[in-house]
């Protein structure tokens, strides 16, 4: 145990890029070319995640009197793309699992040049007072260590996928159910290992200050991801994995941002608390939704 405290920062990177290797796993051709032919599901959840998205958790972040250095790791939270969590929670909610993971993939890409831009911007507003301080990520190094840890093991997982078939579909089913408990496991480390280990040494009084915090933006997001798709003209089962893909980030990219590349604990704590309630209340409003769309189509088959 002494040693992943030790040695958590590389247990993240390790662990980010095993799940983001389980996601290409289950990519197909097919999948990306369904969605190309339909792109309007895909063109509205990116512009909810990559502009709306943002600009609502920096709207909700000054409404909180919080530290500075935790609005910025709720902003962080919210540029992140989704992960493996939002395609199991599509899955189980019989959403557009293609369509989850396409956008997962593709966000992922696209975060390669906004998480260095508009993590700065944020930095040059909240920490650095427009310029008079020193805290700034590289946009270069953030490039491709987000690269080694998303797009190459998606890349990698995907080639495999198609050069062995079926044997690599049986092993992505167990991988996408085991990797969940390797982010429990850093998430456990971060709560309970030392500050001088490089965990957050987070205390039962934060968790409670930033739950309110985390769990609107977590609720806010699903509902902007709702409205946007039906305005649009999504199907319901579109929409539904939007608000998903909306609502749920990768809480282990946004460990990495703040804890290694920034090297700010304080501006993880956000996503440690985020990690404790997103899952749940997501799984939990796409299953009512569900239920109730099969109560209406119920309600107006027996009326017709």
């Amino acid at each position: 145990m002494e040693w992943l405290n030790e040695h958590i920062n590389i247990l993240i990177n390790v662990v980010l890029a095993l799940i983001m290797f389980g996601l290409g796993l289950g990519l197909r051709k097919h999948d990306f070319q369904q969605l190309f032919d339909q792109p309007k599901p895909l063109t509205v959840g990116l512009a909810t995640q990559i502009i709306i998205l943002p600009l609502f958790a920096f709207a909700l972040v000054n409404q909180f009197d919080v530290s500075s250095e935790i609005k910025v790791g709720v902003l962080i939270l919210s540029v992140c793309p989704g992960g493996i969590t939002s395609n199991l929670v599509s899955y189980f909610s019989k959403g557009n699992v293609a369509l989850s993971v396409s956008l997962t993939v593709t966000n992922a890409i696209i975060t390669l040049i906004t998480i260095p831009v508009l993590v700065n911007v944020f930095l040059n507003y909240f920490i650095n007072h427009g310029g008079t301080g020193s805290l700034i990520m590289p946009f270069w190094d953030t490039v491709v260590s987000i690269f080694l840890v998303t797009i190459f093991p998606a890349a990698i997982g995907m080639l495999l996928r198609y050069r062995f078939g079926t044997i690599i579909l049986r092993l992505q089913k167990s991988v996408n159910l085991v990797f969940p408990f390797l982010l429990l496991l850093i998430f456990g480390i971060k709560f309970l290992g030392k500050d001088a280990s490089g965990n957050t040494n987070i205390s039962s009084h934060e968790i409670m200050s930033l739950t309110p915090v985390v769990v609107a933006l977590n609720l806010g997001a699903i509902g902007i991801g709702h409205v946007v798709a039906r305005l649009f003209g999504c199907s319901f089962k579109n929409g539904m994995t939007i608000s998903i893909e909306v609502g749920l980030h990768n809480t282990a990219l946004a460990l990495l941002v703040a804890g290694e590349l920034l090297g700010v604990p304080e501006m993880e704590k956000p996503a440690l608390v985020y990690a404790l309630y997103s899952f749940g209340i997501t799984y939990g409003i796409s299953f009512a939704l569900l239920r109730l769309r099969f109560y209406r189509l119920k309600k107006r088959n027996q009326l017709g």
